[in-house]
């Protein structure tokens, strides 16, 4: 899965890098042809199929797609909900946050060694009283 999102990734940043050269109308030609795209794409699978996103491609969509404004985003023409994008980006977030929040160990943590002393003199003191008819 990392592979494939280093290489999204990487494709990606290449065609970012072709992008400044291009005018705007070029730029409108080829978002033109993609929602054109999608549009045929949509008409091909019908209602009843839905569109499989692998995990790498909903981290790279949701990470692309929370960037731009809340305007922007509604006139989109996507394959999935608005909705459907942010819950990935919360996903996203909530295991990033996990992640990084987990302890470092696990379990009860190590007890300090002066108590460690303390409890067994305590024990040993305790028993030699047991034995002593103290009680």
């Amino acid at each position: 899965m990392l592979l494939r999102l280093a290489y999204l990734t990487v494709t990606n940043t290449f065609a970012a890098l072709r992008l400044p050269p291009m005018g705007d109308r070029d730029k409108d030609v080829e978002i033109l042809a993609l929602r054109h795209q999608i549009t045929v794409l949509e008409r091909q699978l019908g209602a009843d199929t839905r569109v499989r996103f692998a995990p790498e491609d909903r981290a790279f969509l949701a990470a692309l797609l929370t960037s731009l404004p809340w305007k922007a985003l509604r006139q989109l023409r996507l394959l999935i909900r608005l909705d459907t994008v942010l819950r990935w980006h919360r996903d996203l977030m909530r295991r990033r946050h996990a992640r990084t929040c987990r302890p470092k160990r696990r379990g009860r943590p190590p007890t300090v060694r002066s108590i460690r002393v303390l409890i067994l003199r305590l024990v040993r003191e305790n028993e030699l009283g047991l034995s002593a008819g103290a009680w």
